[in-house]
């Protein structure tokens, strides 16, 4: 293997990730690295050779990586990335800050990002997904970002440069975001924290909450997310084709479509990557031949296959 620069964080080579995935699967990487801090990624990524592959890895939860692992230095954000501060009407986030605390600490600040609340995952994640529920977008809030660049340049960039759209957006390639800064409208932070605890409630009673998944496996057709409201289209839902294409519930090895939510995939305990792989390919499958619809996968499926 080329010799990499020597940072002053955590460098492990041949890191297993199956347990850094809420699916809990995925074979090693060739390396994981966890910076100290800013200075210490951006050393690292302008020492490193360039023909060697960056993965930006959040909190795994809406990832399978596959069971031969990733050829690629995998980046982990951690402890001096998770900061929030509310400053005004900005709310300025690290990228390891979970979005669910984003939301919180937001309210009661009163300032509300409240549609972050149910989102499972970290702000990077979000920015990169342009994550969204209840009819609102990351998109919708977002002012600019930090990144560093894979040559380890720190830069800002404003929310327009990145062509976000639905579970979608455009970042230059290799570079890790740092930071994200959102205008958050004024909210009342009982109310906001009463909404929040009504958010979860639905969730909670329609959604797998206590299974080993990775959220919404597919996006929805309609390219538009649960909007939560009692006038919310459900004909062109991920769920719906799913379940009339007869696939809620189906197995694979350890892997199944949640009986509860027909767009979960979830690891009923042993599943490999490649179940679950297999199982979302042939859902697919099944959805086009009952619907004509193409189900895109939302979860990002990244490695090699064993």
């Amino acid at each position: 293997m080329t010799p990499l620069p020597t940072p002053r964080g955590s460098l492990t080579p041949d890191r297993p990730l199956a347990d850094l995935t809420w699916l809990r699967v995925g074979g090693p990487a060739d390396y994981l690295f966890l910076p100290a801090d800013e200075a210490d990624l951006a050393d690292f990524l302008a020492a490193l050779p360039p023909d060697i592959a960056v993965f930006p890895m959040g909190v795994g939860s809406n990832l399978i990586v596959r069971d031969g692992g990733l050829r690629a230095v995998v980046i982990r954000l951690g402890r001096g990335f998770n900061g929030i501060r509310v400053e005004g009407d900005r709310v300025i986030a690290g990228a390891a800050a979970l979005d669910a605390h984003v939301a919180r600490k937001a309210a009661e600040a009163g300032r509300d990002l409240t549609f972050l609340r149910t989102i499972p995952g970290s702000i990077g994640g979000a920015v990169r997904m342009n994550a969204g529920c209840y009819g609102h977008y990351t998109a919708d809030f977002l002012e600019e970002i930090r990144i560093v660049t894979r040559q380890g340049l720190v830069e800002t960039l404003p929310a327009a440069a990145l062509n976000l759209r639905y579970r979608q957006s455009e970042l230059p390639e290799g570079a890790v975001v740092i930071e994200a800064t959102f205008r958050a409208p004024e909210g009342d932070p009982a109310a906001l924290a009463a909404r929040m605890e009504d958010q979860l409630a639905k969730r909670d009673a329609s959604q797998p909450t206590k299974d080993r998944s990775a959220g919404s496996t597919f996006r929805n057709p309609a390219g538009f997310s649960s909007t939560g409201r009692a006038d919310d289209r459900h004909d062109l839902k991920a769920w719906k084709v799913i379940d009339e294409a007869g696939m809620r519930g189906a197995r694979r090895g350890g892997a199944q479509m949640s009986p509860m939510h027909a767009n979960f995939l979830i690891n009923t305990g042993g599943a490999s990557a490649a179940d679950l792989e297999d199982l979302g390919e042939e859902v697919r499958k099944k959805v086009f031949q009952n619907s004509g619809i193409t189900l895109e996968w939302e979860i990002m499926r990244v490695g090699e296959r064993a």
